[in-house]
């Protein structure tokens, strides 16, 4: 049985602690969070403790932690974790600065601890179907690839304050996920973005309608499209073209109910938002991260691959500034 220390008490604490609780190899030991009484919440309802990080790193019961805190909080809180011999589970991203995760990743290499950083959405059983037959060359030798992200709506203007803006925040999910499924690296990247939903996120400087284009060395094309508005619910999407034909994962409906009449079939919306489409991504992401606790996997995204992600967010800020096409060195 492991002994996890949860460092956030928020909206995907809530998520991750599902997770820890509802494994059969790991349980909740403490929470720490800067809003005590959020802490002391969800700490009661499991049975576990409310400390301060240092009292959490420092108890030698705890096997790993899992960050969930606010972003600037993630970098610290991994060099303090490996320097106490903790395994550590971070939501993305690891910071929103790329010389920062950089230096992060320097820090703690040697350290002995793996570095989990929990891009779901390789988790998702739908897109592992796709990739798993992508790999096993179903339609031949992929040549384009189209990944749809949309939000059912836009975030509080409190929350894009410090989200690091739509290509650190939503693209960076689809830029990880493409890198997953390309089978190399992209080398080029081009942006063009817009503000169409929101006023507000338009006061604040920030985008909330965007696609993305790749390239990699071998030729293979990748468009991302995102919007921060989906009428319908929340649109994750995937379409594989390859030259023996194609595969595409579509969207998970809130009910597979169709009715059909004189006007025809309607079906049901699209689960709402991450919380519901991903809840299966988020369980299987935690049993992978027992299996690196066991020593019988190694993660899977690791800190190298958040890194990238974020470096590739930078370019697509840089060609959109520039109007200029990016060339990446993820290698």
């Amino acid at each position: 049985m492991y002994r996890i220390a949860l460092l956030g008490a928020g909206r995907i604490a809530k998520v991750h602690v599902e997770s820890i609780v509802g494994h059969a190899r790991t349980e909740l030991a403490c929470v720490v969070d800067v809003d005590r009484a959020a802490a002391e919440s969800m700490a009661g309802a499991h049975g576990a403790k409310v400390v301060d990080a240092g009292t959490a790193l420092a108890d030698p019961e705890v096997a790993a932690v899992v960050i969930a805190s606010s972003t600037p909080t993630h970098a610290d809180y991994i060099e303090a974790g490996a320097a106490a011999g903790k395994h550590v589970f971070c939501e993305k991203p690891i910071d929103l600065d790329s010389a920062r995760v950089r230096a992060c990743l320097a820090n703690i290499e040697g350290s002995g601890a793996k570095l989990f950083v929990a891009f779901n959405r390789r988790f998702d059983p739908h897109f592992r179907h796709l990739k798993s037959e992508l790999d096993a060359g179903a339609i031949g030798r992929l040549e384009q690839l189209s990944i749809t992200s949309r939000d059912p709506g836009p975030p509080p203007g409190d929350y894009i304050r410090a989200s690091g803006g739509l290509f650190r925040d939503m693209t960076i999910h689809d830029f990880d996920l493409a890198r997953y499924l390309l089978g190399e690296e992209p080398v080029e990247l081009w942006a063009s973005a817009s503000t169409l939903v929101s006023d507000e996120i338009a006061a604040l400087g920030d985008i909330d309608s965007a696609v993305v284009g790749m390239r990699t060395a071998s030729g293979k094309l990748t468009v991302i499209t995102n919007s921060r508005r989906a009428a319908y619910g929340y649109d994750q999407r995937i379409e594989a073209h390859g030259s023996e034909g194609i595969l595409s994962a579509g969207n998970v409906p809130e009910s597979t109910l169709v009715h059909g009449g004189v006007h025809g079939f309607t079906s049901q919306k699209a689960m709402h938002f991450f919380l519901e489409r991903y809840s299966l991504a988020y369980r299987a992401e935690w049993d992978h991260f027992v299996d690196v606790l066991d020593g019988k996997a190694e993660p899977s995204p690791t800190g190298l691959d958040g890194a990238r992600a974020l470096t590739m967010a930078d370019a697509a800020y840089e060609s959109l500034a520039t109007g200029r096409r990016i060339p990446l060195a993820l290698d």
